[in-house]
């Protein structure tokens, strides 16, 4: 029986990660999945943190760049991320100046 768990969990992590690539913001498409997206966005984990979060470094702010608007609004709208506030990860952009809109959020 727990290899039929592991089996339902891995389907779930693979519809969430297909899912994400066809996620659109104004016209434009993340060209990374869910979790790679997350993994780029490593650097900025001290910055997003629920609990006395740091302002972005320069690491970070190259990150949230190079991720783009589009993948990081995949993250936002994304299933939840232990020890990640969303509405941290929704002001990186504000902090690292960048010319992305704000992500809308789908409920």
């Amino acid at each position: 029986m727990r290899f039929l768990g592991m089996k339902c969990v891995s389907v779930w992590v693979f519809l969430v990660v297909t899912t994400s690539l066809s996620e659109q913001s104004k016209g434009e498409t993340c060209s990374f999945t869910f979790f790679s997206s997350l993994v780029r966005l490593i650097p900025c984990r001290p910055s997003v943190a629920p609990f006395r979060p740091i302002p972005p470094t320069a690491a970070c702010c190259n990150a949230v760049r190079s991720l783009g608007q589009p993948c990081l609004c995949v993250l936002v709208n994304g299933p939840p991320v232990a020890g990640v506030d969303r509405d941290l990860v929704m002001l990186l952009p504000e902090k690292c100046p960048t010319n992305f809109d704000p992500c809308e959020i789908m409920k």
